[in-house]
């Protein structure tokens, strides 16, 4: 009898002292939610990279040659092509939205200073043996404003872009003809467009890195030189494209929290 009472004693006492020291127990916290990282935003940045040109220049030779000796004595065509290569340097400025499927579409606007330059000798067979034209091309800035589609894998964007784009070029080509020297020069600016695609990273909340490679295309067209030494003027064809490699950093504003 006496151990029937001290077993329903003890148990009565646990129920008593569950709850109590259920109380006193830690409270798991639960888990943190995760952000997840997006993309819609505006930003502001900068690039570096290189490039090369296909710059085809029909015809130096005619230029010189009936310049000198009258329109219609050259015979014949030539192409030069001095391929320009060189350094880009610049910015850009765009802005972003994201879908919640991932997907991301923007619009950006960016421009470059260039360091593109190239030259090529080219002979004068109406001239002295030896008589030739250097023939140069340099490339001094491209700009464009494009749309850009891409996918994000959380804080990692693939891209492409496209859209319309502007060079400015200047071109000289120079020497002497039958002992007597010249130096034609021509200015072009040119609309044509451009491709390209890349990955871009955001390695934090507000800074994201990216590779980017482009392609220009800018057709052809007429560029009227004029030979400041003796007064003479005509036009080439230039035929261009450039393409570019380039790594760039760039600061988001994003929506939130700002």
């Amino acid at each position: 009898m006496k151990r029937l009472l001290l077993a329903n004693l003890a148990a009565l006492a646990t129920t008593v002292a569950g709850p109590a020291l259920a109380a006193d127990m830690p409270i798991k916290a639960p888990a943190p939610f995760v952000e997840r990282f997006t993309w819609s935003s505006c930003y502001l940045g900068g690039h570096i990279g290189g490039a090369f040109a296909q710059k085809d220049i029909t015809d130096p030779v005619q230029l010189v040659q009936d310049s000198f000796l009258g329109a219609g004595t050259t015979t014949g065509v030539t192409t030069v092509n001095p391929a320009p290569t060189g350094a880009v340097i610049g910015g850009q400025i765009g802005c972003d939205y994201e879908f919640p499927s991932s997907f991301v579409i923007g619009i950006e606007g960016s421009a470059s200073g260039s360091t593109m330059r190239g030259s090529k000798a080219t002979g004068l067979p109406l001239g002295f043996p030896g008589d030739a034209a250097l023939v140069q091309a340099n490339t001094d800035f491209l700009a464009s404003v494009t749309g850009r589609v891409g996918y994000a894998f959380d804080n990692v964007l693939l891209y492409a872009r496209g859209g319309a784009a502007l060079a400015g070029d200047k071109f000289e080509v120079s020497g002497a003809f039958t002992g007597l020297p010249y130096d034609f020069r021509g200015l072009d600016n040119r609309f044509g467009w451009v491709v390209g695609g890349g990955v871009d990273w955001a390695f934090t909340q507000h800074w994201s890195a990216n590779v980017e490679y482009d392609f220009y295309q800018f057709g052809h067209g007429n560029v009227l030189m004029t030979d400041g030494i003796n007064g003479f003027s005509g036009l080439v064809d230039v035929k261009q494209n450039v393409q570019v490699v380039k790594v760039g950093f760039n600061f988001h504003i994003w929506g939130a929290g700002w």
